[in-house]
């Protein structure tokens, strides 16, 4: 299993292949839809192999183990990040509606600026790992996870809850002590509450599935409430993608308005895209290229992504810097939720990987200072935990 952490294609192709088989089991396929879900399946395949056979791979666990970020240059600047980003999140909470508290149906509503400072808030997801790896303190560690996992409960934000306790699990699995085994419940707790909290969250968000109209199987309506929603969110992007490549619909402003800041909106709901459920209007990450450039288009983006993934992994080699490693997390994250919808693809992602950069840069510029051994002493003692 360590080896397939270490691999890159697990976070992309993995992901795809088990969206593609849930979408079969979900749904009782118009053969025509067929098409684009194998199409997906075939391409997530190849990548696997091209993987395989000459795919970079991540470092071995015991380095990231060995990092010790406390104190270091890299620690003061990502600290500083997470300051501005809790104190946004703040203004979030306190300058607009909390939807969980005042009303589920405002977590969409984005008027009087509140766009502007969720484009600063939605980086929430990187207080976790921040936390965990450049807090000397347990209460300032416990207090940047705590934001990170609450603040998107808050707003009903179900996207940036997985981030989270992905970018969790991740650390907690890369830091953790080798010589025992991987801890397999603390992952699968996190799992659990993620599963949990989305259910519930969807259930919050959009009420019944009852209204969802979509050639459901016979497994998929015997299921409880709450894996209805799992496996929706799961399978309604390969869904979707099938059914766009079947009727041959083509619409390029879409990919448009993903990729060029204020061109224009991406929501797809209500717009004239032929779906056939109005209210599930998600399609993959590639459903934006299949619209506007066909079917080699949008295996052009899965290669594409899969570079993207590759050049990340080749960042953290040596010597896995902190904000490589946060833009691992962040690429990773991103593939591994791309049979849903676009999250790769857009600028605000792209001005995330471009700000861990400048970061990077900056903390280099920073004046160094001599240490002490009483201090170097005392950092090793406040080392950041390991997990067991």
């Amino acid at each position: 299993m360590t080896r397939m952490l270490r691999l890159p294609s697990t976070y992309l192709a993995l992901p795809i292949l088990l969206s593609c088989g849930l979408t079969c089991l979900t749904y009782d396929l118009p053969e025509s839809y067929l098409e684009g879900v194998l199409l997906l399946a075939a391409s997530a395949v190849a990548i696997l192999l091209l993987d395989l056979l000459f795919g970079a791979r991540l470092p071995r666990f015991e380095r990231f183990r060995a990092r010790d970020y406390l104190g270091t240059r890299e620690s003061f600047v990502a600290l500083a990040f997470a300051y501005a980003v809790m104190v946004f999140c703040l203004l979030d909470l306190a300058l607009f509606p909390i939807p969980l508290i005042d009303n589920p149906s405002s977590y969409a509503n984005m008027e009087g600026g509140h766009e502007h400072i969720r484009h600063i808030s939605d980086m929430c997801w990187a207080l976790v790992p921040i936390g965990l790896l450049c807090a000397r303190s347990k209460w300032l560690r416990y207090l940047l996870i705590a934001v990170g996992l609450v603040f998107p409960v808050l707003v009903i934000d179900r996207n940036r809850i997985f981030a989270s306790l992905f970018s969790l699990a991740l650390v907690v699995l890369f830091r953790r002590d080798e010589s025992r085994p991987l801890p397999w419940k603390t992952v699968a707790v996190l799992a659990v509450a993620g599963g949990t909290v989305f259910s519930v969250l969807g259930m919050l968000r959009s009420g019944t599935l009852d209204t969802v109209t979509l050639p459901f199987s016979a497994m998929y309506r015997a299921a409880p409430q709450g894996i209805k929603w799992l496996l929706l969110y799961i399978s309604a992007g390969p869904y979707n993608f099938g059914a766009m490549l079947a009727k041959h619909y083509s619409n390029a402003s879409f990919l448009i308005n993903q990729l060029v800041p204020m061109a224009g909106s991406i929501a797809t709901a209500g717009t004239g895209i032929p779906l056939d459920a109005p209210n599930i209007n998600v399609g993959t990450e590639f459903f934006p290229f299949l619209m506007a450039l066909g079917p080699l288009g949008a295996v052009a983006s899965i290669l594409a992504l899969y570079a993207m993934l590759w050049w990340s992994v080749r960042r953290l080699h040596p010597p896995v810097s902190l904000f490589a490693w946060l833009i691992f997390l962040r690429m990773s994250y991103v593939c591994l939720m791309s049979p849903f919808a676009p999250q790769a693809f857009t600028w605000t992602n792209l001005g995330f990987v471009l700000l861990c950069l400048v970061m990077q840069v900056l903390a280099a510029w920073l004046p160094g200072r001599a240490e002490s051994p009483v201090a170097a002493a005392a950092a090793r003692t406040m080392s950041p935990p390991t997990f067991q």
